[in-house]
């Protein structure tokens, strides 16, 4: 693969399901990630049903959290177009059309990417190199075993049967049998591990009986016309009838999940019709036990998955039940992920904010599935509306606008009868509208929302309507149109007394308009209504956003410090929120605070790292004229005060530093003191305290190699490694590695 890969920019790794390909496609890239400076990407494609997600799930493997208009195919164009980066496209076979008009796009425009696919068949793109993947060694009859260790197969099966048997060993004894075993196996590396579990109860002479007897019902006897998908599919029949009753009903019903999922969910979906919650429990210790579920996650809330084999198994034997049963099971999937939804939907104005966000991110093949359900079947279309803008906190606080423009424009081109569900989503689809910067877009989708919630007499749509059609106009420097609407939007809101998250974010949207217009006591007296209404429900993502718009209302009156301190208490906020769009804002803004207080320095890292940052999520600043040009002035007052090259130097530090180390340095806290100066490429390395080997050093360090890569590198010991990095620190005044590497990763300049 790595001779193929240094021929070719696509290489497609071909072969049976479970013989090794994403095995083989993680280790390799694993050992040639030093080759791309911009990082290994992988992109599970077996949680992914729809093929017009596949450009999203790479834009996600690449965290891209884009929250333009754009498409998924052009936001992921525009980004690997000067990268070098390696893409690893996992299980492509169900989406094989998809995967090769995307890879065709993305070599076309993006000459530094090279692509790894695994798949069942090639993608058929010109200039692929298809690479089968055999499965493992396996020893001949008859050949000797004196050196077990130099067939794969066998040392496969020795390490997965050690795993539940902690005394199995290969030995003389046993060595014959666990041979003939793997060879009846092919060598496949699933149906190994499948049989290596059965060592907890049996020996291997007795697994090797049983499976001998399961092939001759199989082909009459005649071993040789076994064709490896056969293989396979005996071994994992092998295991189904070996479970429980219970556990293969389990085992049926599990598929219907997409990725990942845990205990809560298994209970409520599969429980029922011949199990009880305390049969689903024991199933699941079962076949975790049996390696035909793992588990995928140590903390609070264990989570399990099944290989893509396993589920299509799954899949064939619900399906074997009648038409109906997998329907059944697709529907009680679904609706758990709507009550999920509107469970959230319901507490997302609460202390709970952090925990739903990083929930509904786990669950988000399970959503596309549950959406997917809906929209494909008849007499769910309306549930799909439900489900679409019950997630609105997902799409927009979690950064996934483009995809939830994805879902409602689809659901509301099916549905287009009035209904209270129809009003929701036109609203909720105007807003991530106006989030993408699509005014024009935004407009016209709450216009419609407007008027039919007047028509239904739906009095909290007409709300919402109204505010954020006066939000849009806002943010689109038209304060003066915009204001009245979230007068009356506002006093609609008191009025109700009905207060929810998208409702508290009236107060953010009026602070703005009053921001704009040099109106600081009223941003305050909005903001300080806004803490009283949230601080008692323990909400804390629309007032993040309030206190934005007030940090903005003193910049505008010129007083950046009182400007810091509300953005500062916003971004805190927002880090605890994972809220990367807000993070975006509020690194902006402080930005521009550290420039007018008087550290151009400062300011110009902390807006190369903004740079960084909006390529990531998208548009900046949601493309509004007024807030582009403030940027422009910060800019420019930070070149002037630098200079052309010192500028574009610390730019380039700020580009360079990992998320945490920005935050910490936007807050001015300690953790991530200001990078030192540095001087421009034509000044003479002379002055440097560093010696020529110490600087070489400070290079790897800003690469982000560890001690032991800076060894191997510079061909020196460890030891030597790690003191030179002392040295550095020690004559830098630095205390940590990441200060050195904000001072050295923007380019090859000598400290």
């Amino acid at each position: 693969m790595r001779q193929a890969l240094a021929k070719a920019r696509l290489v497609t790794l071909v072969g049976v399901g479970g013989v090794g390909k994403t095995r083989l496609a993680v280790q390799v890239s694993w050992e040639l990630r030093r080759a791309f400076p911009d990082g290994v990407h992988f992109v599970e494609l077996a949680k992914v049903q729809d093929p017009a997600l596949v450009p999203e799930a790479v834009a996600t493997a690449l965290d891209l959290h884009d929250q333009t208009a754009r498409d998924a195919t052009t936001v992921v164009v525009d980004y690997v177009a000067d990268k070098q980066l390696l893409l690893v496209l996992d299980n492509c076979e169900h989406l094989i059309h998809a995967c090769a008009a995307l890879a065709t796009t993305l070599l076309v425009n993006a000459p530094g990417l090279r692509v790894v696919a695994t798949s069942r068949q090639p993608l058929g793109v010109p200039g692929e190199q298809v690479c089968p993947v055999p499965p493992l060694t396996v020893p001949a009859a008859n050949e000797p075993l004196d050196s077990p260790s130099q067939y794969e197969a066998l040392t496969l099966f020795e390490q997965r049967a050690a795993m539940v048997s902690p005394e199995f060993t290969l030995q003389a004894g046993n060595r014959p049998a666990v041979a003939r075993l793997c060879r009846w196996l092919d060598g496949i590396p699933l149906a190994i591990e499948l049989a290596a579990v059965r060592v907890r109860t049996l020996s291997v002479e007795q697994i090797l009986n049983r499976l001998e007897n399961r092939f001759q019902l199989l082909t009459a006897g005649h071993r040789e016309a076994v064709p490896r998908h056969q293989t396979l599919r005996a071994a994992v029949d092998w295991s189904y009838e070996l479970c429980t009753e219970a556990e293969r009903l389990l085992w049926a019903r599990c598929s219907v999940f997409a990725g990942e999922f845990d205990l809560d969910s298994v209970e409520t979906v599969c429980a029922g019709e011949g199990l009880t919650s305390d049969d689903v429990f024991q199933a699941m210790i079962g076949l975790t036990d049996k390696s035909i579920l793992t588990r995928v996650a140590n903390g609070p809330r264990a989570r399990y998955r099944m290989l893509y084999t396993i589920r299509h198994y799954g899949q064939q034997r619900l399906a074997e039940v009648g038409e109906g049963a997998l329907a059944t099971w697709h529907r009680r999937h679904r609706d758990y992920f709507l009550g999920l939804a509107e469970q959230s939907d319901a507490e997302f104005a609460g202390p709970r904010q952090g925990e739903w966000i990083a929930r509904m991110r786990a669950e988000r093949p399970n959503l596309w599935a549950a959406l997917e359900y809906c929209l494909t079947t008849p007499g769910e279309i309306r549930t799909g509306l439900r489900l679409s803008t019950a997630l609105w906190f997902y799409w927009i606080a979690g950064g996934f606008v483009r995809e939830g423009r994805h879902w409602l424009d689809r659901a509301l081109a099916l549905d287009t009868e009035p209904s209270p569900e129809r009003v929701r989503a036109l609203w909720l689809t105007g807003w991530i509208a106006f989030c993408q910067g699509d005014a024009t877009g935004a407009l016209s989708l709450l216009e419609q929302s407007r008027c039919l919630a007047a028509a239904l007499g739906d009095d909290m749509a007409l709300t919402y309507a109204l505010q954020f059609i006066g939000a849009t106009q806002v943010w689109n420097d038209k304060p003066t149109q915009g204001m009245p609407l979230l007068d009356e939007a506002l006093a609609r809101h008191r009025a109700s007394g009905r207060w929810t998250a998208p409702g508290l974010l009236v107060f953010a949207s009026r602070a703005q308009a009053a921001a704009v217009l040099g109106d600081t006591e009223t941003a305050m007296a909005l903001l300080r209504e806004a803490q009283t209404l949230c601080a008692p429900r323990g909400e804390r993502w629309a007032l993040s956003w309030t206190e934005w718009r007030v940090g903005l209302a003193w910049w505008v009156a010129g007083k950046p410090r009182q400007a810091a301190v509300h953005v500062c208490s916003a971004l805190r906020k927002k880090q605890e929120l994972d809220d990367r769009l807000g993070i975006a804002f509020c690194v902006e803004l402080l930005a521009w605070v550290a420039v007018a207080d008087g550290d151009p320095h400062r300011g110009a890292v902390l807006l190369g790292a903004t740079e960084r940052i909006w390529e990531l999520v998208g548009r900046p600043l949601f493309g509004s004229p007024p807030l582009l040009a403030r940027r422009d002035q910060a800019r420019a007052h930070a070149r002037e005060a630098l200079g052309e090259k010192r500028f574009d130097s610390y730019l380039g530090q700020g580009a360079q530093m990992s998320q945490p180390d920005v935050i910490a340095l936007a807050l001015a806290e300690p953790a991530a003191p200001t990078p030192a100066p540095r001087p421009p490429a034509e000044e003479s390395p002379v002055t440097s305290p560093l010696t020529k080997r110490e600087r070489e050093v400070a290079a790897l360090v800003a690469a982000g190699k560890s001690n032991k890569e800076i060894a191997a590198s510079l061909m020196i010991c460890q030891r030597t490694a790690e003191t030179h990095v002392e040295h550095i620190l020690t004559k830098l005044g630095y205390t940590s590695r990441t200060q050195i590497a904000a001072a050295w990763a923007a380019n090859d300049q000598q400290c």
